[in-house]
């Protein structure tokens, strides 16, 4: 099986790029090696799938939330699908890698790093070059772009790198982060982002129940009548709930500015 059979195939099924990266190519310092979760892993196929700008433009949280999770859950079924394309014609095995949920929550990453980087995957596979918010960003879509991944047995060299960085360093997405967790360059302070993307997350949930815990009975009743009680509640099945999008949102590359 050739790549631009698969290249095809997974533009078929919805992706906007997809690229290859040679699996000695793949440097992620916070990531296990790569035959850790496929013995004898030769490659990876990433691919691709862009966000929509009148999503992310929206006022509302919710509506540029709904355009993320169609992004992370159209990426993982076709990383689903083109395992099984790759494992049916070929006679090698083939592992898809989660976009985001689920992450390995004990030490040392503790959730803060997935099995594999597709950032780092992306980038090895030519799909695009770091920029100043630490997000990959694509020539054509900015950081405007979610990337799934496929690893797999096949000896696919990486393809041609992007040489001409996109990012333009015009410092909006440091400007306009509300946590500050860009201040650092090359670096990006999860704890901070967490803190205000994911309010209802597992640091917001645990203070919410630490002041449940500790209160009287009247401050209890108030607490249930919290209307963060059934935002905490409404995260528990959508599983995460991001508020904010501002270091994407800014970044000009890719929006036809």
């Amino acid at each position: 099986m050739e790549k631009e059979e698969i290249r095809q195939y997974g533009l078929s099924i919805g992706a906007d790029v997809v690229g290859f990266a040679a699996a000695s190519d793949y440097k992620s310092e916070r990531t296990q090696p790569l035959d850790t979760y496929l013995p004898g892993v030769k490659s990876i196929v990433v691919l691709g799938y862009r966000g929509n700008r009148g999503a992310l433009e929206s006022a509302s949280h919710r509506i540029a939330l709904t355009s993320r999770m169609g992004e992370i859950e159209l990426g993982n079924n076709n990383s689903y699908r083109m395992a099984r394309f790759i494992e049916k014609g070929t006679k090698t095995k083939a592992a898809p890698v989660p976009v985001s949920y689920p992450l390995d929550m004990a030490p040392p990453v503790m959730g803060m790093a997935g099995d594999v980087s597709l950032r780092h995957a992306a980038v090895a596979a030519g799909l695009g070059a770091f920029g100043r918010n630490n997000l990959v960003l694509n020539p054509e879509f900015g950081s405007q772009i979610v990337f799934a991944g496929i690893l797999t047995q096949l000896p696919f060299a990486s393809d041609p790198p992007v040489t001409d960085n996109p990012c333009t360093d015009c410092g909006l997405c440091v400007e306009n982060c509300p946590a500050g967790a860009l201040e650092r360059e090359g670096y990006t302070d999860t704890l901070k982002c967490l803190k205000t993307s994911q309010p209802y997350g597992f640091i917001g949930t645990l203070k919410y129940f630490s002041k449940f815990v500790g209160a009287s009975p009247d401050e209890q009743k108030a607490l249930l009548r919290d209307p963060a009680l059934l935002s905490i509640y409404q995260a528990q099945f959508i599983g995460f709930q991001y508020h904010c999008f501002s270091c994407i949102a800014s970044c000009p590359v890719g929006s036809g500015e």
